[in-house]
């Protein structure tokens, strides 16, 4: 458990062991194990009533506590304990067939008392130990950790990594997958895997948490019931699902290249951009879809992995360098996501500060520019205004209709995976693979 030797010999001098109720000073709870990565060895951690934990630094005196132990917390502790050490997983009942992956972030983290920040360290079977419901709703194929990082250390080689195991999960029996990850940057990894899962069958669900497990108020255990329900759904689609209402109330069920984090700690944080939910999904079970969608059916999935990682996401603003781009190109960038303002522009007119020579030397030099909407919200169109029609017709940039500039990003580096002809790039850039381009965008998908 990593206390330290003092620590130690004072719960064995006591008869304390793990899960037992104590009180040290003015605090009362059950006795938990310490972080063994990360954990002061000299502070006892502690569950409160109210579900928290928190680190108390040992003075030399902890007793065994009289009173009586809420039962909700002794429950949720033992299972927690019995299940996950023993790290086994409750036998099926004719129960649909699933995997679970786990990839890190903040769903499969827990607090650092020494410093109060988090750190991933559940794996994907204390994730199912965390959530007993899920044995009463699938069976887990397997469950399966292939990260334990914050989001924001992934690259593209963890988006490949998870694309071939959920290829193998799917081709191996699985009739979906979960993939626990963090909430940072999983829209990036939705879009990658949209890409990169090829004749997709069966449903692939993203999902993560805002708030840490370990804590009372944590949201993961709604978002992994709600996956569950997902994953056995009849949408065969890569989709992110998470809480729609700042309440424990449903989830929606996102494409995956129409998400994206839109608030830093709102439960409800995800939203569609340009697009309606695929579905939404009650923790009970019920699902209510919103739109068309690809429906689950047989057939073998590949993942189709070849990605070109030398690709570039930039910012047009006022006053902005436009060497910006001089640069990536001298760094060897394949091709550039230009944040447009408005319908799809750069500043033009102002000598200084004019990105259009920089545009047109980077793409006569092969490098591929692609524009994507800053405003997040609408359609490109570089024919309203001269400015958009000087980078589109002389400059050659080309506007990504109302594609989300994260997935325009990703779904470069995947088409540059696999052609390196500037108007094969293009064609592929505006072929709607993945449902990130809407043919028509209705006003109430403002804001959902």
């Amino acid at each position: 458990m990593s206390y330290s030797k003092r620590i130690e010999d004072e719960l064995k001098k006591k008869g304390i062991k793990i899960g037992d109720r104590v009180k040290v000073g003015d605090v009362e709870g059950l006795l938990m194990p310490s972080p063994e990565i990360t954990g002061n060895p000299d502070f006892l951690v502690i569950k409160l009533d109210n579900g928290y934990n928190i680190g108390v630094k040992f003075k030399g005196k902890i007793e065994k506590s009289s009173t009586k132990e809420p039962q909700r917390i002794k429950k949720e502790f033992e299972y927690e304990v019995e299940e996950t050490h023993a790290q086994s997983i409750p036998k099926c009942h004719d129960l649909p067939m699933i995997s679970l992956i786990s990839a890190g972030g903040t769903i499969s983290s827990k607090v650092d008392y020494k410093t109060g920040a988090v750190y991933p360290s559940f794996t994907s079977r204390d994730l199912f130990a965390q959530v007993p419901e899920l044995s009463k709703i699938v069976c887990f194929k397997e469950l399966k950790t292939v990260s334990e990082v914050l989001s924001e250390d992934m690259c593209y080689e963890d988006w490949i990594e998870i694309a071939k195991e959920c290829a193998y999960q799917i081709n191996d029996g699985a009739g979906g997958v979960i993939v626990a990850h963090g909430t940072d940057t999983m829209h990036y990894t939705s879009a990658a895997l949209s890409f990169m899962l090829s004749g997709l069958s069966k449903p692939v669900v993203l999902t993560g948490a805002q708030r840490s497990t370990d804590r009372g108020s944590a949201d993961s255990a709604m978002n992994l019931i709600c996956s569950a329900h997902a994953s056995i759904s009849d949408i065969a689609e890569v989709g992110i699902v998470m809480h729609a209402e700042t309440d424990d109330s449903y989830c929606f069920f996102i494409r995956g290249t129409k998400a994206r984090k839109m608030h830093t700690t709102m439960r409800n944080t995800f939203r569609p951009i340009n697009d309606y939910p695929i579905a939404k999904i009650w923790p009970d079970g019920k699902v209510e879809p919103l739109q068309t969608y690809k429906k689950r059916a047989d057939g073998k999935v590949k993942a189709d992995t070849k990605y070109e990682p030398n690709v570039a996401l930039v910012k047009a603003y006022p006053n902005s360098d436009p060497t910006i781009i001089d640069y990536f190109v001298k760094k060897g960038c394949k091709g550039i996501i230009i944040e447009g303002t408005g319908l799809g522009h750069v500043p033009t007119q102002n000598k200084k500060y004019s990105w259009i020579p920089h545009v047109k030397e980077a793409v006569n030099s092969g490098v591929f520019i692609g524009i994507a909407p800053q405003t997040l919200y609408g359609k490109l169109n570089p024919d309203v205004y001269a400015n958009g029609r000087i980078l589109a017709y002389e400059a050659n940039a080309v506007h990504l209709k109302d594609m989300l500039p994260e997935t325009a990003y990703v779904k470069l580096g995947w088409v540059l995976g696999h052609t390196k002809s500037m108007k094969k790039i293009k064609d592929m850039m505006l072929t709607n693979y993945a449902g990130e381009f809407k043919e028509r965008l209705q006003p109430d998908m403002f804001l959902y």
